[in-house]
């Protein structure tokens, strides 16, 4: 009787997500696998919600954004005050179902849940593997995840659009762009897409330097400006907020809009205008969820795909409490617990290259 591998798609979706299942699901069968998906990732473990993933299933559905089993932010053991151990549950459930390992697909929250799982677990059930996958690229011990280059060349069209928009009224256009704790969306989508400031979130930014750098481009017959921003910034002397998501994460947003309104009340109070008509004004747009949506890029297939039949591979040879990683162009296996222990941020150097491109270094 054939080996059942479940699967699950945990946390926010990336573009790439159904090619990495098509992965799984093709070379799994081709070695004599079942394969299942659990609905909505572990919220499908805790209840056993699971089905049977077939060829049929997967045919072409590399080219669509998405993931064909769902996902869900549901965390199995407490992050934070009230919530409950559920982690009991879990291995139940994968054990009532008869399974002979896991894959999940996710970043540091549903791979962190699956290296504590195989750490915590008390050998009930070790045989855990996962595969990278976050749209901000911040997962250590892979040099991509899929969904990354997507997001990115999302973020760079948007900001490529609103030039011309921007440029015509002679605003300041502040454009949200998603990434929590790392910035390597807005840095590679601002410098692609022509930013005049990229703000990131490892390193607070000063109001005033935004201002000043404004300024300088009004008075020197540049009338325009694009922020671009990553929606987890933070000023100087911000204080952190309380709100936080069922993983004990603070709730973003809004940052982008904050700066519009300031900056537009400064720009009134302290410009001298061209001409009595004339209205200085700021505008923002967060991207949000837009930046996951629609087909993946060639890049995010391939990667996806390349990922979901490696993780199989895994299985096959029992290394478990591992993940597969891109690493120059080959894929290659590594510690889940190397993948979770530590956020891959932007290196200092990387943010001063593009403040050369900005004429700010």
């Amino acid at each position: 009787m054939a080996k059942k591998i479940g699967i699950l798609t945990g946390g926010g979706d990336a573009p790439g997500l159904n090619a990495v299942i098509r992965g799984i699901v093709i070379n799994g069968i081709r070695l004599g696998y079942e394969i299942h998906g659990f609905i909505d990732g572990w919220a499908g473990v805790l209840n056993s919600n699971i089905k049977p993933l077939t060829l049929a299933d997967v045919e072409d559905i590399h080219r669509e954004g998405g993931t064909i089993i769902g996902t869900s932010r549901t965390p199995i053991f407490p992050k934070k005050e009230g919530q409950k151990d559920r982690s009991a549950e879990a291995v139940a459930s994968l054990k009532k179902l008869g399974l002979y390992a896991l894959i999940a697909i996710g970043g540091e929250d549903t791979l962190g849940e699956a290296n504590r799982l195989y750490n915590d677990g008390k050998g009930e059930f070790p045989n855990i593997v996962g595969v990278p996958k976050t749209i901000d690229n911040d997962l250590n011990g892979t040099d991509y995840t899929f969904g990354f280059n997507t997001s990115v060349n999302i973020a760079m069209e948007a900001l490529d659009r609103l030039h011309t928009t921007t440029k015509s009224h002679h605003r300041v256009m502040i454009v949200e762009i998603m990434g929590r704790n790392a910035g390597w969306i807005t840095l590679e989508a601002g410098m692609a897409g022509g930013a005049h400031i990229i703000l990131i979130p490892e390193v607070k930014f000063n109001f005033d330097d935004i201002c000043k750098i404004v300024k300088e481009r009004y008075e020197s017959g540049k009338s325009y400006t694009i922020i671009a921003v990553a929606e987890g910034c933070k000023e100087v002397d911000a204080t952190k907020p309380s709100e936080t998501d069922p993983f004990g994460h603070e709730k973003l947003g809004g940052v982008g809009a904050s700066i519009e309104k300031r900056l537009e009340k400064w720009l009134t109070e302290n410009m001298k205008k061209p001409y009595p008509e004339f209205k200085f004004e700021a505008r923002s747009m967060a991207l949000g969820h837009l930046q996951r949506g629609g087909a993946p890029t060639a890049y995010d297939r391939i990667l996806g795909a390349r990922l979901g039949l490696n993780a199989i591979k895994l299985v096959h040879e029992g290394k478990f409490g591992h993940m597969v990683s891109l690493r120059g162009t080959d894929i290659v296996a590594v510690t889940l617990q190397e993948a979770v222990g530590t956020l891959k941020t932007v290196p200092t150097e990387r943010y001063e290259e593009a403040l050369v491109f900005l004429g700010l270094k």
